[in-house]
């Protein structure tokens, strides 16, 4: 399967459309990292009229908390946080603007809607490989809540870094297309 290859920030919005949940892409530019405790703080003080930390217009937020860098790196072992934490804040998130998030494990219906109404698009990332993921990290600044340690929101410069497509504008969803593939090849 030859992957996609994705520059960010996002400002064409075909490239969302032609994404399809299971298409293989690699992803180049800048994402941010946040957690559900900055995710807290980002619609928090965006309701309070403050602005966020980043313009999230077009950007991708990846799920990470990232180990301390070793010497000579930019960052640690970088793996994806389990997705339905930021649940309950994705779909303001994508309201104003957010195109992309990148996480392990489903999203909740309210997401997948979201998703569909406000053209975004989930991202699955390799859970276990967080070593492998921060040799894609060229550069990581903490940009906001360093009090927050491994889940403060940092701008991350990521080059080819590898993720499937879960969810996409069309409804379809990767982890019930799975599914469904793999009861139909084991019916009796």
């Amino acid at each position: 399967m030859e992957p996609k290859r994705i520059k960010t920030p996002i400002t064409d919005i075909s490239v969302i459309e032609n994404l399809k949940a299971g298409d293989f892409v690699l992803i180049s530019g800048i994402i941010y990292t946040a957690r559900d405790a900055a995710h807290k703080r980002i619609v928090e003080a965006v309701e309070k009229g403050e602005k966020p930390p980043f313009d999230i217009e077009g950007q991708i937020i990846y799920y990470a908390g990232p180990a301390p860098a070793k010497p000579g790196m930019p960052i640690g072992s970088v793996g994806p946080t389990t997705s339905y934490r930021m649940d309950p804040f994705a779909p303001k998130m994508l309201e104003w603007g957010l195109k992309g998030m990148i996480g392990k494990g489903k999203r909740d219906k309210a997401v997948k809607e979201a998703i569909q109404k406000y053209k975004g698009v989930y991202f699955g990332a390799i859970g276990g490989a967080a070593a492998y993921l921060a040799r894609c990290v060229k550069s990581a600044e903490v940009i906001a809540y360093e009090d927050l340690g491994p889940e403060a929101v940092r701008r991350l410069v990521v080059e080819d870094f590898p993720a499937f497509v879960v969810n996409d504008i069309y409804g379809n969803d990767l982890y019930e297309m799975g599914r469904k593939e793999y009861q139909e090849l084991f019916e009796f």
